[in-house]
């Protein structure tokens, strides 16, 4: 069964819906391959002029699968390509983000969401790893300040919190509809020139992809080793178990 469902183009938009409800989004190595193709199928097609990546059920991403983990280059690799792909990449949540779903969502050129529908959490050091390889995308949009907290605290915090740190473009106000707030942006991004759209876009993710080139290969090794460590080990068997971690107070 597909983890991500392809619709359209629709008047040039594509969109592209993480469905693994049963695991709530969490990026496996099948669906990180899966979203992969269906990005590399979206950039050489020119009836799509942009994409919007959205999900089914109640979780846009819940993070790493813990028991079947993409390989953390693939994931490199995924991330950078929806920051280097030629079209527009839009984020469509209505529901909860965690750990690496936060670092789709900072690939993502523009990101939306449900004002009280959607949760967010870096909840990475609860388990005794580190947000380490989506600080790519995450770094150059949050607010340094709130960076540092929610990458130490783990803590929740809702979607008018996230625009405001830059984690989202906009949020739907009072209980308001999302897709009335994504309406607007997908008609502009029609009204684009294709060459002009993408040349813009080239503009915006300079930084970002520069950080790729220079940081990447650190951050999978910090990845890697925090995901070897005894901490993660206990932490992700404290999960999958629903117990307390041995280190919490």
């Amino acid at each position: 069964m597909a983890s991500v469902l392809v619709a359209g183009p629709d008047r040039g938009v594509l969109t592209l819906t993480l469905d693994a409800p049963a695991n709530r989004n969490a990026l496996s190595a099948a669906l990180v391959g899966e979203l992969a193709a269906a990005l590399t199928a979206a950039g050489a097609d020119d009836a799509v002029r942009a994409v919007v990546l959205t999900h089914t059920g109640t979780t846009f991403c819940a993070g790493a699968d813990l028991r079947e983990p993409p390989d953390p280059g693939a994931f490199v690799a995924l991330l950078r390509q929806l920051v280097a792909l030629p079209k527009p990449v839009v984020a469509r949540v209505t529901g909860h983000v965690r750990a690496g779903g936060l670092g789709l969502l900072g690939a993502c050129d523009i990101a939306v969401a449900g004002g009280t529908d959607a949760s967010f959490a870096l909840t990475e050091v609860h388990i005794g790893v580190v947000p380490a390889v989506i600080s790519l995308t995450l770094l150059p949009r949050l607010q340094p300040r709130a960076a540092a907290r929610y990458y130490l605290t783990g803590e929740r915090f809702d979607a008018p919190e996230a625009a405001r740190i830059g984690l989202l473009t906009a949020c739907a106000q009072d209980g308001g509809d999302v897709d009335t707030v994504l309406a607007p942006v997908l008609e502009g991004l029609r009204k684009a020139a294709p060459g002009a759209l993408a040349d813009a876009k080239e503009l915006v993710a300079a930084r970002v992809l520069d950080a790729f080139d220079k940081e990447a290969d650190a951050l999978v090794a910090l990845s890697a080793r925090r995901f070897g460590s005894a901490e993660a080990r206990e932490g992700m068997e404290a999960f999958l178990e629903r117990r307390e971690r041995s280190w919490a107070l």
